[in-house]
């Protein structure tokens, strides 16, 4: 469920906290239409230049950034993204906290098979992403949300 007071997806995660002492910064947006995601690709793009991704690095992000947003407009029903930027001391990297408050996904073994789809897709979504960042970690419940956590570290 989205707040309407705080336009807040409102899915209680685990994951809003993964990380938070290496959280140098954070950008939350919104996730409701084809536009909110070419603006979260444009956002990733320009942190991952900024901080020297190599280009393979910057299209596997951008890639996964973007079927995570779809994702959770289209079986969330929307929801919300959080970037982060991160800082371990010795590597930095991107975080992006995908979050929304849908239907949920009851079998996320499952989901993170390939060829797995509910919605007449390829079914590389969620197992395709994974393969692309360098952390990747999903907290789902059925009818409460599903949240999806993904971060690329400069190498």
């Amino acid at each position: 469920m989205i707040d309407a007071h705080s336009n807040a997806v409102q899915f209680e995660t685990h994951l809003l906290d993964h990380r938070r002492q290496y959280r140098t910064g954070r950008v939350s947006l919104r996730l409701r239409t084809d536009e909110d995601v070419v603006g979260l690709r444009k956002q990733v793009r320009e942190r991952a230049v900024a901080l020297a991704l190599s280009l393979v690095d910057q299209t596997k992000l951008v890639t996964a950034a973007s079927e995570l947003a779809r994702n959770t407009i289209k079986y969330g029903g929307g929801g919300e993204v959080h970037v982060d930027a991160l800082d371990d001391g010795i590597r930095k990297g991107i975080g992006l906290l995908f979050v929304d408050a849908g239907q949920g996904i009851p079998d996320i073994d499952n989901a993170l098979r390939d060829g797995f789809t509910t919605g007449g897709g390829l079914g590389l979504g969620l197992g395709g992403s994974k393969r692309l960042v360098d952390e990747f970690d999903i907290d789902s419940r059925p009818k409460e949300g599903t949240a999806v956590l993904i971060i690329k570290w400069k190498r």
